[in-house]
């Protein structure tokens, strides 16, 4: 069974000759260890598939299926926890909590979410990430790099069988981006979980199993 199954999926917005059709109707599979790259310029329609993949916005048609259940389905109550327990987004500006440390990012996750990783697996994830070290720094005290390192384990953190990253090294420089989606990559395979990864910045797809690009809310396979 494939972690992330879209059936016809299309999305429009506005009516009559303001209609815009941001996601053309598309079908699209991914399955456990994959680590695939969705690029394309700004305005592509690359936001909307993320968005619409992550059970953030609905389709106008179709089906999101993750793990055999169907998002179009469910409440939102239901799609929430679909979120929650399947889910892990990364996204461009590490989405830190400021006031709090990196140790207590994921202690609130803890309150919040169970079936987390057990304090030995997260101190093998922070040694994985070289963030055993900030545990007690706050988001203003990081770096690019090291913010990101942290939203990784973050997402990483609650199991998720699909992460989720929007430009995730769009501000960083080449170092940097190389070594975010590097990481990606590797608890990928280790984890056996799914990445997508949106982006604009072609230097990444070395690191991708699968490129599809987006054009005018057209989704093709690319390599």
């Amino acid at each position: 069974m494939s972690v992330l199954e879209l059936k016809n999926v299309n999305k429009t917005f506005g009516k009559g000759h303001k209609k815009v059709e941001a996601l053309k109707s598309t079908s699209f599979t991914a399955e456990k260890g994959e680590v695939i790259a969705i690029i394309g310029p700004s305005g592509s329609g690359k936001s909307t598939f993320l968005t619409i993949v992550g059970g953030l916005l609905s389709p106008s048609e179709g089906n999101v299926i993750i793990n055999g259940s169907s998002l179009t389905d469910l409440s939102e109550k239901k799609r929430s926890k679909v979120r929650l327990n399947e889910i892990g987004f990364v996204l461009q500006a590490s989405n830190l909590i400021p006031f709090l440390t990196v140790e207590k990012q994921f202690k609130l996750l803890d309150k919040v979410k169970k079936n987390n990783m057990t304090p030995e697996e997260l101190k093998v994830l922070y040694e994985d990430l070289g963030i055993e070290d900030l545990k007690n720094k706050y988001p203003s005290d990081l770096s690019g790099g090291e913010k990101q390192r942290v939203a990784i384990a973050k997402a990483l953190y609650s199991n998720p069988s699909l992460i989720l990253a929007d430009e995730p090294t769009a501000s960083l420089d080449s170092d940097r981006a190389f070594e975010v989606m590097a990481l990606l990559r590797n608890e990928t395979k280790n984890k056996n979980t799914t990445t997508i990864v949106v982006t604009h910045d072609t230097r990444l797809i070395g690191y991708c199993d699968r490129v599809f690009k987006m054009n005018d809310g057209e989704l093709r396979l690319e390599s």
